[in-house]
């Protein structure tokens, strides 16, 4: 690896599965707020001020910053719960992430971290449930920007100050599961790695014309392609 690079990994659908426990806890957060009935829409490579936002426009409540940040609150702590409780068998880390994880950590010159939608404390504590948590030091995450590109541009930044480079020496690489995810690298000129191990399929994926896409992390070339 002779260049710098930063490695960018969306959580739900790319890193992990989590039966449904963000979901479930985002609704459940909501209707303590009071609202009912207004999340029947597809979280794929959303942030989630950006689900909260819809949410409480769909339950024609305002979706004012503070409104948004109550919600949020009340989510994480319903989160750890969800978490805790969901079944194992359906919990899981995608086939090939930990050997990615393994050989990105091996290579020097190499930060890796993420760009995910969910707001960082909820990251982590999907992350910790499978034990992966701490292989993450840095990251772009929905606390820090409500859309995706600018959350990715975050993440880049501080990769970049950890190898102790400027960014525009550095190859950054956003890997995800979602269009979304396609669109967030393009805004910043970045790499679009694309695996299908979330809710669109390889044929979808591909016609967002990502740089690389496999079906998930363990296929062939796909650990070479990652790490260049």
């Amino acid at each position: 690896m002779s260049q710098p690079t930063v490695l960018l990994f969306d959580v739900d659908g790319t890193l992990v599965t989590t039966a449904g426990a963000g979901r479930r806890a985002i609704v459940r957060a909501m209707e303590q707020s009071g609202q009912r009935s207004c999340l029947d829409f597809s979280f794929a490579g959303m942030t989630d001020r950006a689900i909260v936002r819809r949410g409480l426009q769909n339950a024609g409540a305002s979706p004012d910053e503070a409104a948004i940040d109550s919600v949020l609150d009340g989510y994480l702590e319903l989160l750890r719960e969800e978490v805790d409780a969901a079944e194992l068998s359906k919990y899981r880390i995608h086939e090939g992430v930990l050997v990615a994880l393994d050989a990105a950590a091996r290579r020097p010159g190499c930060a890796v971290g993420l760009g995910t939608g969910n707001i960082e404390a909820g990251a982590r504590i999907k992350l910790a449930r499978v034990g992966i948590a701490d292989r993450f030091a840095f990251g772009g995450f929905g606390s820090d920007a409500e859309d995706r590109g600018e959350l990715i541009a975050v993440g880049a930044k501080r990769g970049a100050a950890l190898l102790g480079r400027p960014l525009q020496q550095c190859r950054v690489v956003v890997i995800g599961d979602t269009p979304k995810d396609v669109a967030a690298a393009r805004a910043n000129q970045a790499e679009a790695f694309a695996v299908a191990t979330g809710v669109f399929d390889k044929s979808q994926l591909a016609s967002t014309e990502p740089d690389h896409l496999f079906v998930d992390l363990a296929a062939q070339g796909a650990l070479q392609a990652l790490l260049g």
